[in-house]
């Protein structure tokens, strides 16, 4: 036997049994005063607490790994895993992807348990916009971020890279207005129909997102272009800077004892051009659906991090997810990003605790696919194939 195929057969599945996520808020509104590891905390207690039920107690947690972009430094994770009351035992290990953190700390979870650890692992992402520490140079210039890519290679910040795409990929104001619009009215709907209810727990007592809002395309034709004289970039069709946390418990499938949830089938991260950061999906969705044997048709439910309008319809029609005009009704059915919010170091999570609910949580069949990706700055893409199980 090949050291691959002894290494495939030995491997576990690792699957999400648990997912939950704090309510998602504007920078400087509702959650000013919380700090990341208290927003971690709180998503993970409320995690850790479903999983405890589902699998007959979680006293076998060994870990977190939680992703973060703009906190104050240390190890969020660990700080996070102790503020949530957990004992000094239990580890953690914080990770920065950019945009992406949130679900690449769950594949290196993942990783973590299809090696064999046995322990039940939590892992998701926080962001604290709001309290994030002014970072100053050795200089004494203060700025608002490191670098994505060193001297000799692009590195534009996140809106003037939207604008660039849309450009290149010829999207227009209309299109990204009607996406925009579609984010807002989808998730109100799913506001109140009560569809985020059992995923997010209460945080400095609130229980709702404050994004999602009744907005016409009227009031979109208003915003001016954001980041260009002539562009069609604006902030009605970008996402806000915000606060929140999410979180997913995951366990070896040995352990889950009949619980539903998410088998991680497959998963790829791939860069791409830092100039071009928002197209990194693409060929990262590509490679997952290859390493899963699975096509775009076979999934249930699609999820991406919606950081502007432009970026979202250049992936999309660079995949094939609907075309001029028509977006696959599978993608971000009860809203996304544009209305929610994005908080960077957490929104890769989201995802998956969105797909969570739409597919564990709303009874879809065993067997049934889904798909989270985001795009991250410095040039990079990521994808995950899930699967439930039940």
């Amino acid at each position: 036997m090949s050291c691959d195929a002894l290494a495939e057969s030995n491997a576990e599945t690792a699957v999400i049994v648990a997912a939950r996520r704090t309510p998602i808020t504007a920078a400087h509104q509702r959650l000013r005063g919380v700090s990341v590891s208290e927003l971690a905390a709180t998503a993970l207690r409320a995690t850790a607490d479903d999983a405890g039920a589902l699998v007959g107690g979680a006293d076998g947690l060994g870990d977190v790994v939680l992703g973060n972009c703009m906190g104050p430094g240390g190890n969020i994770a660990r700080v996070a895993a102790l503020a949530a009351g957990f004992g000094e035992r239990v580890t953690g290990m914080t990770i920065d992807r950019q945009c992406g953190s949130g679900l690449a700390a769950i594949l290196v979870a993942a990783q973590s348990v299809a090696a064999g650890d046995s322990r039940l692992v939590l892992a998701g992402g926080a962001e604290s916009a709001s309290t994030a520490p002014l970072r100053i140079a050795p200089e004494g210039v203060a700025y608002q971020r490191a670098a994505f890519a060193p001297t000799g290679f692009p590195d534009p910040e996140m809106g003037p890279a939207a604008e660039a795409l849309a450009d290149l990929r010829q999207v227009s104001r209309e299109r990204q207005d009607d996406y925009a619009l579609r984010s807002h009215r989808l998730a109100l709907e799913a506001t109140e129909r009560g569809l985020f209810d059992a995923e997010i727990t209460p945080a400095a007592g609130l229980a709702h997102d404050d994004g999602p809002r009744a907005i016409s395309r009227a009031v979109l034709a208003r915003f001016g272009p954001a980041f260009a004289e002539s562009g069609s970039v604006t902030a009605g069709n970008s996402c806000r800077v915000s606060d929140g946390a999410a979180a997913v418990a995951i366990i070896p499938d040995h352990r889950r004892h009949g619980a539903p949830g998410l088998a991680l089938r497959s998963s790829a991260v791939i860069g791409c051009d830092p100039g071009l950061p928002g197209l990194g999906p693409v060929p990262a969705v590509h490679a997952a659906l290859a390493r899963a044997g699975i096509t775009l048709d076979d999934l249930g439910a699609i999820e991406i991090v919606e950081a502007f309008a432009a970026q979202v319809l250049a992936v999309t029609d660079e995949l094939g997810l609907g075309g001029k005009g028509v977006i696959d009704d599978r993608l971000c059915a009860n809203g996304g990003a544009l209305a929610l919010g994005h908080p960077w170091g957490a929104s890769g999570a989201v995802t998956v605790v969105r797909l969570f609910s739409r597919l564990v949580r709303a009874g879809a069949p065993a067997g049934t696919f889904g798909l989270a990706m985001v795009a991250s700055g410095g040039g990079m893409g990521l994808a995950a194939v899930f699967q439930v199980v039940r």
